[in-house]
């Protein structure tokens, strides 16, 4: 069961020159420890929403499972804040680590992700979706109108994954790779096929974001925000269109431009 995103307090503001007594909303910071096969596998300081598909799509970016029947059995325990998770097999030497891994809600190397199992895991694109920039456009109106909490607390960030017409699923967590790994969970729970899929994206494209989007496994990512040098490299090596500044009617395309057509009119 998901535990409240949102608790809210009395606080004291400063506005138009005076101090007013009033309440606000934030959102809730919760840790999620795995436990892989009875061992501490690592926390996840996440949203408590959609937790299962966290964990799930957590455990594939890592390179833990490749599909859902490898996991013979998963349970949350959000009282204590626990999932329980039986595989099928055993992780391996590759996952034995002298401490667990403290997963932070914050950007930059707090993920450590080791560019060795990035290697292993992200993929070559190999999909042949098109799109048109009424699509590009539509699915980030898509994304900042499905965005209502980050309206009321600023403190969220916000993914979707769309095949540009009639899918669109939208996630939210504190932490930017959560919120990819639940869209990455809903997608393996319901064997929904990724290759041609777009993610949507709240930030700017870092490389942690471009690999991640590699290991999903999808051949677009959109960003209202820009992306980083080292992202764009990926970028153009993974086979993954990058466009980002959707903005206004507008956007930039920084890698693999032939996935968009300029085949409609904008009304």
């Amino acid at each position: 069961m998901d535990k409240d995103v949102l608790q809210g307090q009395s606080i004291l503001r400063y506005e138009d020159g005076q101090l007013i007594n009033t309440t606000d909303s934030y959102v809730t910071e919760f840790p999620l420890t795995i436990i892989v096969n009875g061992t501490e596998f690592a926390t996840v300081i996440c949203s408590p929403t959609h937790m299962e598909e966290l964990v799930v799509g957590f455990l594939a970016s890592e390179g833990a499972i490749y599909k859902k029947e490898e996991i013979r059995a998963l349970q949350i325990d959000d009282s204590k804040g626990f999932a329980h998770v039986e595989l099928t097999k055993d992780l391996g030497d590759r996952f034995e680590y002298s401490t667990k891994r403290i997963i932070a809600s914050c950007c930059g190397k707090s993920r450590e992700f080791y560019f060795h199992n990035d290697a292993a895991i992200a993929k070559t694109s190999m999909s042949k979706i098109t799109l048109t920039p009424k699509q590009v456009l539509n699915m980030m109106t898509g994304l900042q109108s499905a965005s209502t909490l980050f309206k009321q607390t600023g403190g969220l960030h916000n993914a979707a994954i769309s095949d540009g017409d009639e899918f669109f699923e939208h996630r939210q967590d504190i932490g930017r790779h959560n919120a990819l790994d639940k869209l990455y969970g809903f997608c393996l729970e319901r064997r929904i096929p990724v290759r041609n899929k777009v993610l949507i994206f709240s930030g700017r494209i870092s490389s942690e974001i471009l690999l991640k989007a590699a290991k999903i496994g999808v051949g677009v990512i959109l960003s209202k925000s820009a992306p980083t040098t080292l992202a764009i490299t990926l970028a153009n090596d993974l086979n993954i269109t990058a466009i980002g500044f959707i903005r206004d009617g507008n956007f930039n395309v920084y890698s693999h431009p032939e996935r968009i057509k300029a085949t409609d009119t904008l009304d």
